[in-house]
């Protein structure tokens, strides 16, 4: 964590990775197997890394749930709904790490990393102030909106208690999200897995401390995690800063460039939105079709979701490689690389979904006894598996036009696909579909997005080249 590494692992001082004139995988054997070698290479240094920082994401929930559990149930209760809350908060201001990526990877592929560290100061500081309006509506707010989530009386006081006092590290959440997309712009996933490990370690440590050593309850748990987001954040800027200090970056808010950060989320924020209404939709669906399958629903939601992290791994390594492609003026280069990591989708849902199938048979017991839930989760979950081939060309295109800056579109095509979705999903129970049409329907969805991205990438529209869009 000493410096801001590039591409090839070389530190911005100097090294090929520096020189504009020296970039990799651009010459006479582009497409070679050579290249693919090359490519291969790239995609596994910043896939794996990224895969890892993602994995560890979730395991802050589920310590604070592990330890918060043995309090009682209203205080687990309390804590289910309060972390709803957060997630939902923070993951609609995801496009703080794929916008920022994005305009750094081009700034480095120019050769530019002044420009490139520069880039991602603006967005840290948009981080910065959007976490502070989190804040601001979260405090006061916060009894109201635990029970818009139907919180019991013996549960509410406790989820009002963690929510306003995480909601206290939203900022540094929101810098985690910022500087995340900085070190992938500068091709560094290392750092984020690194920091990823040590906060949950932190995490964990200050839970135990705070919740049974001081008796602090619910609120130490709060605290603790709270704490550890801010130590995140701090190791996070430790990196930044020293880059800007090295390139002569200056740290000071630039007002122009914050908007144009927050110009270029906008996009993203629409197709997240867009994303997180067809899950909620999905769910609500499932709700109406009974408890077995809204039990079951909720299963195959959380083996997707994990799925999806090894999946978006490789879409990371495609916003950064892309980016930097097309800051070098390489739109060929571009090209080659997005077919390979194509190629590396397909490969993965292919794996992803033979796993599903030969695993089944371990993994369902764990999740539930009741037959009834079991027997309505393997016709669905079998769908899931199947499909997971589509899922995994989703996930890269995704990666890819996200690295081209291409947000407009991106947007676009989700609030269209989410329109296809919406009614399809809704006459499931209307026409006596159980969960397993439901994800018919998701997996239409699925191709819709796949369909859209596909005719996005072949027409060649995305390939803006320049160290800005």
């Amino acid at each position: 964590m000493t410096q801001v590494p590039t591409a090839s692992g070389s530190g911005p001082d100097g090294g090929r990775d520096s020189d504009p004139g020296n970039r990799p995988d651009s010459g006479p054997d582009t497409g070679s197997k050579a290249a693919r070698r090359r490519h291969d290479r790239e995609i596994i240094a910043l896939a794996v890394p990224a895969f890892g920082a993602l994995v560890a994401e979730p395991l802050f929930l589920m310590v604070d749930s592990a330890i918060v559990g043995h309090l009682g149930t209203p205080q687990l209760a309390g804590l289910a709904i309060a972390a709803a809350l957060l997630t939902t908060a923070v993951s609609i201001f995801v496009f703080l790490a794929y916008a920022t990526t994005a305009a750094v990877a081009r700034r480095v592929g120019a050769g530019d990393l002044q420009a490139a560290i520069r880039q991602g100061m603006d967005g840290i500081w948009l981080a910065l102030l959007l976490g502070a309006a989190v804040i601001a509506v979260t405090l006061p707010l916060a009894p109201w909106l635990v029970d818009i989530f139907g919180a019991s009386d013996t549960a509410a006081p406790y989820a009002i208690t963690y929510l306003r006092i995480s909601s206290l590290g939203i900022p540094a959440m929101l810098i985690v999200l910022a500087a995340t997309g900085v070190l992938r712009g500068l091709q560094d996933t290392r750092t984020p897995l690194y920091v990823a490990i040590g906060g949950f370690g932190a995490n964990a440590v200050l839970n135990v401390v705070l919740v049974y050593g001081a008796g602090f309850g619910i609120a130490g748990s709060a605290w603790g995690t709270v704490i550890a987001q801010f130590g995140m954040a701090a190791a996070y800027l430790v990196v930044v800063v020293r880059g800007a200090r090295r390139h002569g970056a200056s740290l000071r808010p630039d007002y122009a460039g914050i908007r144009a950060s927050a110009h270029a989320g906008v996009p993203l924020l629409v197709r997240t939105l867009s994303l997180r209404a067809v899950l909620m939709i999905a769910t609500a669906v499932a709700a109406r079709l009974g408890d077995a399958d809204v039990a079951a629903h909720q299963i195959i939601l959380s083996l997707w979701s994990l799925m999806a992290f090894a999946l978006d791994a490789i879409a990371i390594a495609g916003q950064a490689i892309i980016g930097r492609y097309l800051g070098a003026n390489d739109p060929q280069g571009a090209k080659d690389v997005c077919r390979r990591m194509v190629q590396w989708g397909v490969v993965s849902g292919v794996g992803l979904g033979v796993l599903i199938v030969l695993a089944r048979p371990l993994f369902i017991p764990l999740f539930t006894g009741d037959e009834l839930v079991q027997d309505t989760l393997l016709p669905a979950l079998l769908v899931v598996a199947v499909t997971q081939p589509i899922a995994g060309i989703v996930f890269v295109l995704d990666g890819v036009l996200m690295g081209a800056g291409d947000g407009p579109y991106l947007a676009k095509a989700m609030v269209v696909t989410l329109a296809v979705f919406a009614p399809v999903a809704l006459l499931v129970p209307v026409f006596g579909g159980g969960l397993t049409a439901l994800w018919w329907a998701m997996t239409l969805m699925m191709a819709v997005r796949m369909l859209t991205l596909w005719v996005r990438t072949r027409s060649g529209h995305w390939l803006v080249t320049g160290a800005t869009r």
